[in-house]
């Protein structure tokens, strides 16, 4: 069918030979047999004639793609888009050319730009090449990756119980900032990472933030959405400017919460973009290209398990801290701290902390709402200031189940059956567990 057609188009250019509309439709049907050679020739000459043929050129930009010309084809591409800044097509084109080229960040910009025109555009070429496959990961870049850097106002005292963790921190962090003529002498770096790994809401951030007022650093905290980016390469970029600030604004903790979802083993990681940025972080942590002294590095999971073992060789989290929930001791110092200045009347935190056995600070505070709700409400019909008693509180924790035992019949497999290490004893010692 083409080739009669082909043939009977030849005839007629013999008669007509400047005319575009035929050489543009032979062009086609040398690009519908692949005959990518004969069809270059008829867009060229097209252009000979009209050098402002916008389907001549965009003709041409296609076979040279499909002739693996890439660098001729951006030239026409590059030219083309001032006039057809809108064309899809053109638009398409030009991400897979920049692909080819392996131009990657202004494939990115074009692809985004395709985005915003056609927000319901789909190209799986384009997300394999181009997107990470990232879950719960805002498809925003934040310009400013560290938002702000903190000067925390709370220290270790502001800390309910936990004194096992400070004493295990201060011994890794603080002391070496008291003492960095000690350090120095033994040729010990000041600074270095901790993990902190537990239930939710034991107060893993709590502790990070108030361990950077202890020794008055400058506290950065980033969540995971913060450093994941969709697009290939700006989840390093991301590392790389938040680890660069720490630097300048050194002593700095940098705490990084949900950090599995950042370090997860690489072995269970198909993408290969996902194990660069496991990389650029390791690469981060060791300060391989600069100095990270004065950089103190915190990091919270709830799966520990789940984390990269590269993460724990030394240098990097060498130290790795179980946050239990509150015993009964530091449940009694939450309940206080979290009810001060508030109106209270005859609150007996002795048995408030016996009756929260398995209580995470978090599941404290959410009673403590809990109890604080129901005061309100009889505030708003009386008027007057209603005041929490033991009784509204005791009503609460009744009401609000501890969060905590979901997560330790998850982590008692883990504790007891992928434990070679013995680095999860400390979850079956405090579920009295015996291997």
């Amino acid at each position: 069918m083409y080739k009669e057609l082909i043939e009977d188009l030849k005839e007629a250019l013999k008669l007509s030979p400047n005319n575009v509309p035929l050489k543009i439709r032979l062009g086609k049907c040398y690009e519908a047999i692949f005959d990518l050679k004969n069809a270059e020739e008829q867009y060229i000459e097209i252009l000979r004639i009209d050098n402002k043929n916008i389907k001549a050129k965009e003709a041409l930009a296609n076979v040279y793609y499909a002739s693996n010309k890439n660098e001729a084809a951006q030239v026409i591409i590059e030219d083309l888009l001032p006039y057809t800044p809108d064309n899809l097509a053109v638009l398409e084109l030009h991400c897979k050319v920049l692909i080819k080229l392996n131009e990657l960040t202004e494939a990115q910009e074009v692809y985004k730009n395709i985005l915003e025109i056609n927000p319901q555009y789909i190209n799986e070429e384009f997300d394999k090449s181009l997107r990470l496959n990232l879950t719960n990961v805002s498809e925003e870049i934040d310009e400013d990756v560290v938002k702000s850097i903190e000067k925390p106002k709370i220290d270790f005292g502001n800390i309910g119980g936990m004194q096992e963790i400070k004493n295990e921190i201060s011994l890794k962090i603080i002391q070496p900032l008291k003492h960095p003529e000690l350090y120095k002498a033994y040729g010990k770096k000041i600074g270095g990472g901790i993990l902190l790994y537990g239930p939710p809401g034991c107060g893993k951030t709590h502790i990070a933030r108030a361990t950077a007022g202890e020794i008055n650093a400058n506290f950065i905290n980033i969540g995971i959405n913060d450093i994941l980016d969709m697009w290939i390469g700006s989840s390093e970029k991301n590392l790389h400017e938040i680890f660069e600030t720490a630097r300048k604004n050194t002593p700095c903790v940098i705490f990084i919460d949900e950090i599995d979802a950042l370090g997860a083993n690489r072995s269970d990681i198909s993408k290969s973009g996902s194990r660069t940025v496991i990389n650029q972080f390791l690469a981060e942590l060791d300060g391989i290209n600069s100095n990270n002294d004065g950089i103190l590095i915190l990091g919270a999971t709830n799966t520990p398990w789940y984390l990269d073992p590269a993460f724990r060789r030394p240098g990097r989290f060498d130290r790795i801290i179980f946050v239990s929930p509150p015993d009964e001791n530091a449940r009694k110092e939450i309940f206080e701290l979290s009810l001060k200045n508030k109106p209270v009347e005859k609150i007996d935190s002795n048995k408030l902390s016996k009756i929260s056995n398995g209580f995470s600070g978090a599941d404290i505070q959410a009673v403590i709402d809990i109890a604080i709700e129901n005061k309100l409400q009889k505030s708003f019909k009386t008027g007057e200031l209603e005041a929490i008693t033991m009784n509204s509180i005791t009503k609460a924790i009744k009401k609000h189940k501890p969060t905590t035992k979901e997560w330790f019949n998850s982590a008692k497999n883990y504790a007891l059956y992928s434990n070679d290490s013995g680095l999860y004893d400390d979850i079956l010692t405090y579920m009295n567990i015996k291997k």
